[in-house]
């Protein structure tokens, strides 16, 4: 929905940045209390700083709904420019260099459990070692993770994208394939995985972002097939535990899978179908494209998957 605003003239004596950092955090929370947090606020005082947000900028903002606070038309209309405008006070205030080793703060990554288990150990790693005071957090994946970034709601993003608006980029991590696992002693260890026994099988499904058809059974359809999904979960460690307790299969990234065959009893097949490589890959902001604490992390993260690119 367009929405036409009466431009007038404002009084910028008026304006205090304290209160769109409320706002900022208040779009990042939905909650007052946590928004509050953040900042260092009571949850009075948080409250008292939103009466005067609303009152400063001529709108309720947000309104409480059935999960929490819910933007108005006018609070989505500003989330992304308050966002843009906070992060370039930021970049005018700090420093032109980055120190890791004197750092404080808190990187927000949004990546999938996959991603997280294969990828973000090597770099909480590199932040103990080099960065000891600059803290992690790891952010509830949304969808695909497009408009979180977009909206400023985490700094960086893993995962596996196409099309992207063009606000963000995008950097290529690593390659990888689809296996298949089944639980140590499972008769297709011995017998072999062919496709007509794949799709025989009752199939963990790890439902990741919610959009579109899995990789699997557009190939499967392609040959006119379906597969017997008797399990959806929303994670691969999930899936994996409960293959390793069962006659099912899942099907699931190739690092992912010899990483957790070491910890679970399973065992490691080829997928019976041609499957396109899996290209994993972060994305980010314009808006913090060129901030040298950003640049930094970036370049961790590339140092950690170099490694994946020359294992056969």
């Amino acid at each position: 929905m367009k929405v036409i605003v009466n431009m007038h003239q404002v009084d910028l004596s008026n304006l205090d940045l304290n209160l769109l950092k409320l706002f900022e955090a208040l779009v990042r929370e939905r909650s007052v209390t946590q928004a509050g947090l953040r900042l260092g606020l009571s949850q009075p005082a948080a409250s008292r700083a939103l009466g005067r947000l609303r009152a400063m900028l001529g709108d309720r903002l947000l309104v409480r709904g059935k999960l929490g606070l819910e933007l108005t038309p006018r609070g989505e209309m500003l989330a992304g420019p308050v966002a843009r405008l906070l992060e370039e006070v930021r970049g005018i205030v700090s420093p032109a260099v980055f120190d890791p080793a004197a750092a404080k703060g808190r990187f927000t990554i949004a990546a999938h459990d996959h991603l997280s288990l294969t990828v973000l150990a090597g770099l909480i790693a590199r932040f103990e070692r080099q960065a000891p005071a600059l803290s992690l957090h790891i952010a509830q994946p949304a969808g695909d993770n497009v408009r979180l970034i977009e909206q400023g709601g985490a700094d960086l993003a893993l995962g596996i994208f196409n099309t992207l608006p063009g606000s963000l980029h995008r950097r290529g991590l690593y390659d990888d394939d689809l296996v298949c696992v089944v639980r140590s002693g499972h008769a297709c260890v011995a017998g072999g995985l062919g496709l007509e026994r794949y799709v025989g099988l009752r199939h963990v499904a790890v439902t990741i972002s919610g959009v579109g058809e899995s990789a699997v059974d557009v190939a499967l359809s392609a040959q006119g097939r379906t597969r017997h999904v008797a399990v959806r979960v929303p994670h691969f460690l999930a899936g994996a535990m409960l293959v390793a307790d069962s006659d099912m299969i899942l099907t699931l990234p190739g690092r992912l899978a010899r990483l957790l065959a070491q910890q679970l009893p399973l065992a490691m097949l080829e997928v019976p179908l041609q499957l396109a490589p899996l290209s994993p890959a972060m994305i980010w902001h314009e808006r913090v494209h060129r901030d040298p604490a950003h640049v930094w992390v970036r370049q961790q993260l590339v140092d950690v998957v170099a490694p994946f690119n020359h294992v056969s």
